[in-house]
């Protein structure tokens, strides 16, 4: 029998007993256990969702050996195609395939059109932010942000003040990190405007979900995310199009020892274009060029995975080896065009993060269609003793980390370490943030043999040129750990395919 047939006797036997699908009950999911975060598969009262109840009875109906199989074929399928991230600062073999989870978060389609509305909001009013403050600062003059707070971010790059850039598109790729809140509200954790990555896991978790459930996956109708490729191309491509109708595309990657460089030479392939390190390219009379073989060739854009500070050390870090010499004055002539641009960092600032309500409302006149997370700047002296008083309830972050690092969960602390933090908050205070603990919201996940609930987020991926373009899926986080809230990868998390549907 089919999945699919197998999943409609399922769920006419559970329509003629008048018992709906619930967790605990059924062999998969005996160790399921529902808490007070929003589950994605089901209901508080322990009701299967309707969007998910395919799913659930697909699991139910397969033997659990079977399921475990499944996965390992999942995993196997990443060993063979070197699906990798590196982990820094262990002392084993840093290299690992990334943690995937067979089982998929499902998100209705009418949701996913509401995020996209928002995302394509928030990203527009990012980058009119990112042309003002590198421009006239209407909004510094105006006070709707701290002056000092743009110009004092380590992301701020003055030498960005004047430099036309294409489009006025700062930010060209942009991962925005999305959390669902316990009332079932999501809400924007933070943006990744510098150089987001993971999104070759969110297409390779597709591939190997799809091929373990095939008929379930037709059956659901999934909108597809396979053209996400093409879509960044034609992003790239229209950046430089006053130039050349063809323009010459290369991604630029600081080697085989970045812990993303499975991405970069995936992206690189799946576009078509070269995948380059700074030693292959050299500048001259202010225009890139490429090494080969056949002589030196023009590239007219570069998709950047090398961080700010290192991308030209002529201009910033002078001790960079990954970078072009030169590379920036080429940028500033607008002989070459550089996504995203350099200086983008200044807007996914945590602290910057906490006014972007009010950059919306400046610029575009409406209202957020997406809210954030409530965020108290522990630069304001009122903030910094709430803060101080409850670091056993909140989360504290450093202002410019990502991945995880810099950040003190309160709940999950010892006493010892919640007082180191306060030292540290105490000492620089401008440096932090903090925000209330919000209990992600949990998704079935396969661990050890059997379905347990663990916390995930959402990381949708936005393109920005002459228009907005969103693949309809993205990459789900998961908290492999129970009870953990920390799902990057480089602190033990893992990832999961992300289903949004037709309807």
């Amino acid at each position: 029998m089919t999945e699919l047939a197998a999943a409609r006797t399922q769920g006419d036997k559970a329509a003629a007993s008048m018992q709906p699908p619930r967790p605990g009950a059924d062999a998969p999911f005996i160790r399921y256990h529902l808490d007070r975060a929003w589950d994605e598969m089901f209901e508080a009262s322990g009701t299967a969702r309707p969007h998910a109840v395919g799913l659930f009875e697909t699991l139910c109906r397969l033997p659990p050996d079977e399921i475990v199989r499944r996965q390992m074929v999942c995993e196997q399928t990443f060993l063979h195609q070197g699906i990798t991230f590196t982990v820094y600062g262990h002392e084993q073999a840093t290299e690992k395939i990334i943690p995937t989870d067979l089982l998929p978060r499902i998100i209705r389609g009418t949701e996913w059109d509401q995020l996209e509305r928002g995302l394509k909001q928030r990203i527009l009013a990012l980058n009119l932010f990112l042309k003002d403050i590198y421009g006239e600062g209407r909004i510094l003059t105006d006070q709707v942000i701290p002056r000092d707070l743009v110009f004092g971010s380590k992301h701020y790059h003055r030498e960005m003040r004047g430099v036309n850039v294409p489009l006025d598109a700062y930010v060209n790729v942009c991962g925005t990190d999305i959390v669902r809140r316990e009332d079932g509200v999501m809400v924007v954790l933070e943006d990744n405007l510098r150089v987001p990555s993971g999104v070759s896991y969110m297409l390779a978790n597709r591939e190997v979900v799809k091929r373990a459930f095939p008929e379930l996956y037709r059956a659901a109708q999934v909108r597809p995310i396979e053209h996400y490729a093409q879509e960044l191309l034609h992003t790239l491509k229209a950046l430089a199009a006053h130039a050349r109708e063809e323009p010459r595309i290369a991604v630029l990657t600081p080697g085989i020892f970045n812990s993303a460089y499975y991405e970069h030479a995936f992206l690189a392939r799946a576009m078509g274009v070269e995948l380059v390190e700074g030693r292959d390219l050299l500048v001259h009379d202010n225009v890139v060029y490429m090494r080969t073989t056949n002589g030196l060739r023009r590239i007219d854009v570069i998709y950047r995975r090398i961080d700010d500070d290192f991308v030209d050390p002529l201009a910033f870090r002078h001790d960079s080896t990954l970078g072009v010499p030169g590379i920036f004055n080429a940028y500033r002539a607008g002989n070459v065009v550089i996504a995203n641009a350099l200086g983008t960092g200044v807007a996914d600032d945590k602290a910057v993060y906490s006014y972007t309500p009010d950059i919306i409302r400046y610029y575009l006149k409406e209202e957020p269609l997406i809210p954030i997370v409530e965020t108290m700047r522990c630069r304001e002296p009122k903030m910094l003793a709430h803060v101080l008083d409850n670091l056993d309830k909140l989360v504290v972050k450093a202002v410019g980390e990502s991945g995880g690092y810099g950040m003190l969960i309160g709940p999950h602390a010892s006493a010892s370490e919640r007082e180191a933090f306060a030292a540290k908050l105490k000492a620089d205070p401008d440096n932090y943030i903090a925000q209330p603990t919000i209990q992600l919201s949990t998704a079935p996940s396969l661990v050890d043999g059997g379905i347990e609930a663990r916390h995930v987020d959402l990381r949708p991926y936005i393109l920005h040129a002459e228009q907005t373009r969103i693949v309809p899926g993205a990459l789900t986080r998961v908290a492999l750990k129970r009870g953990s809230l920390v799902v990057n990868s480089s602190q033990g998390g893992g990832s999961k395919d992300t289903w949004v549907l037709a309807e």
